[in-house]
């Protein structure tokens, strides 16, 4: 049996027994009990009401929430197979983009270019302040000429994927947490910041992703502050074409 219904008959069964046995109580106040009971009655039911939808809802949204982390894990499980190609796979820059972005790698001590994969690296330090997502002034004549280079001749039909890292150590200060309350916030808010800034710069923004691994992908044990600067940094991987990131089909023009 339902609840309302139990309630209701609990109340209708409390006014008979009292109407049967002859209760002795003044009129006005028997007429005030039983319009208090009358009033508990509904109050009960209205109660047992919004337990039944909070738990339908609690439901809904427990369904919602799998879903969510379901099409998450799918996204995660995709990026990593493409960094993990990029990282294995022959470099797809030409020699003469490959001498330029050495030549850039040579006059920025915190920018550093593989050239047997095309993956750029840099350092946070070089581009945010602690804590920060928001690109620091010096930041930018880097993020240009690197723009330029991948604008330029047949690098400019390769697409960019950003992704961001940190170390391992929480987000401390309390204005820091406003903005970025972990560190999956902040690394996925400096590869936006990297590539927006890029955009800004010329590449057009259907050539680019973003992606933030938090912590969870060092590149040096976090057993020291050496390491931990190491590990703060913002990666670009070169990508081919044809490569397919989370679904997207790059034949599809979006001009």
């Amino acid at each position: 049996m339902p609840v309302s219904a139990r309630i209701s008959l609990s109340c209708l069964v409390g006014f008979l027994l009292c109407g049967s046995t002859g209760c002795v109580v003044p009129q006005q106040a028997y007429m005030q009990s039983q319009y208090r009971a009358v009033q508990l009655c509904q109050q009960n039911r209205a109660l047992a009401m919004d337990r039944d939808n909070l738990r339908t809802q609690l439901s809904v949204a427990n369904k919602r929430f799998d879903n969510l982390q379901a099409d998450r894990s799918e996204l995660q499980r995709r990026y990593i197979n493409i960094l993990n190609q990029a990282k294995n796979q022959k470099s797809p820059l030409s020699e003469s983009t490959t001498r330029r972005l050495e030549e850039l790698q040579s006059r920025y001590p915190m920018f550093e270019f593989d050239p047997q994969t095309g993956v750029s690296k840099f350092g946070s330090d070089i581009l945010f302040n602690s804590g920060s997502a928001d690109l620091k002034p010096e930041a930018s004549p880097l993020l240009k000429e690197f723009a330029s280079i991948m604008n330029d001749n047949d690098a400019k039909a390769l697409n960019i994927l950003v992704v961001g890292h940190t170390d391992d150590k929480p987000i401390a200060k309390e204005k820091t947490r406003s903005q970025h309350p972990t560190n999956w916030h902040l690394s996925t808010n400096r590869a936006n910041s990297v590539l927006l800034e890029l955009g800004k710069a010329g590449i057009k923004e259907r050539r680019m992703g973003a992606a933030g691994y938090s912590m969870y992908q060092p590149v040096r044990p976090n057993k020291d502050d050496e390491s931990r600067r190491h590990n703060r940094r913002v990666e670009i991987y070169v990508l081919s074409p044809d490569a397919v990131v989370a679904g997207w089909d790059p034949a599809i023009n979006l001009d």
